[in-house]
């Protein structure tokens, strides 16, 4: 069995999904994020029963949602029987803890459905001790909220005891097992600085793959290296990166990782504990952000990815926008070729610059031209064709 902490079961989950429209966020804005927890909650194995969204100026401090919505979603658990509400944001322990009690069931955030399901994808051991941190992390707070109502008490009478050692005594269990974790992430981590130092001893330049989760690195890494990376329609299916090397169209050698996907409201957690990981990204040559181009939601997923990538320093770092997917823009018109497709495609308002590039990962549409231009951007780094060992 899996080391970590499984957050749902292999049960029939009946989720009911529930998000906010705030002052800072249009209805466009909220529908688009819970259709995406709709995909979240699918892959983590939930069926989705029914959602709500709600127009209020700041989330409840008590409840998230308002108390004409909350009962409101008391009332659905007789006409959808869920056994489970998935919140769309990050939940205090002390809203969560209210809203169990409201709700009977289990309560879940957007933190915690996506910390199962990295649990689930996480194949290497530097993956699975990297989610094991961060759902530690996540529950470290709301462990201690448990116990919280006997801290409130302000000591003396009632508040000695089992109650008070408990919580001591929890507490420090989990923050050892936070400091071990964290230990053995940083030997993770050392050991990488070994090998990139030897990777960038041989003089080949590295290309690292970003983008939203979904958008297709694994798919791209697949077809240019002929390799066979697990990649399928779902979120969050590549967490450990992988790295191939490939030969540019003059015969120049690189090396090509891709890395984790990113997604709106990412946990910090969640980038915390991936820090040995993301840490490619910062000895990467160029960037190559890969964007589904066939999302309507395309836009959005690119201010999420600059925003992440701004947290890490990132921002500044040479990058090619890969507009990947341009087959699904074709309404499904099988008889188009790559060349029709280009020149479907350059008559409409599309993002397009002199550093991006248009393909299809799926059908091998562009790929040469990819490779050109990246070709241009290392022009400096060079190494010639040696042996190609994968």
């Amino acid at each position: 069995m899996k080391k970590g902490i499984d957050i749902t079961k292999e049960l029939d989950e009946r989720a009911f999904l529930v998000g906010l429209a705030t002052r800072n966020s249009s209805r466009s804005v909220a529908e688009n994020s819970m259709d995406e927890l709709s995909r979240l909650a699918g892959t983590a194995g939930a069926r989705v029963v029914g959602t709500m969204i709600q127009r209020l100026p700041v989330p409840s401090k008590s409840y998230y949602v308002g108390e004409g919505k909350l009962t409101e979603l008391i009332a659905e658990k007789e006409t959808t029987n869920y056994n489970v509400v998935i919140f769309d944001d990050e939940l205090s322990p002390l809203q969560q803890r209210n809203l169990e009690d409201a709700f009977g069931v289990k309560v879940l955030d957007r933190v915690a459905l996506i910390l199962d399901i990295f649990a689930k994808r996480a194949r290497t051991r530097e993956g699975q001790l990297q989610v094991e941190l961060a759902q530690h992390q996540y529950l470290s707070p709301r462990l201690a909220g448990q116990w919280s109502h006997l801290e409130r008490l302000g000591g003396g009478i009632g508040t000695r005891g089992p109650g008070e050692s408990q919580l001591e005594t929890d507490r420090r269990i989990i923050q050892k097992k936070i400091s071990r974790l964290k230990s053995q992430i940083e030997q993770v981590r050392k050991q990488r600085m070994i090998h990139r130092r030897k990777r960038s001893k041989s003089g080949i330049p590295i290309v690292a793959l970003v983008g939203y989760t979904n958008a297709g690195k694994s798919t791209l890494l697949n077809t240019l290296s002929k390799s066979d990376i697990v990649a399928d329609d779902k979120l969050f299916v590549t967490l450990d990166p992988t790295t191939r090397r490939l030969a540019l169209p003059d015969n120049r050698l690189i090396l090509m990782t891709d890395t984790v996907g990113f997604i709106r409201k990412l946990p910090p957690a969640i980038v915390a504990a991936f820090r040995a990981t993301l840490e490619e990204l910062d000895e990467a040559d160029l960037l190559l952000h890969i964007v589904d181009l066939s999302s309507p939601d395309a836009a959005e997923q690119c201010q999420a990815v600059e925003e992440i990538l701004e947290s890490l320093e990132l921002s500044g770092k040479p990058r090619i926008t890969v507009l990947n997917k341009i087959d699904l823009m074709l309404d499904n018109n099988r008889d188009w070729n790559e060349k029709a497709a280009m020149d479907f495609l350059s008559g409409r308002d599309l993002p397009e610059n002199e550093d991006s590039v248009m393909v299809s990962a799926e059908k091998k549409w562009g790929l040469t031209g990819l490779m050109e231009k990246i070709g241009q951007f290392l022009l400096v780094k060079s190494a010639p064709v040696g042996n190609l060992e994968k």
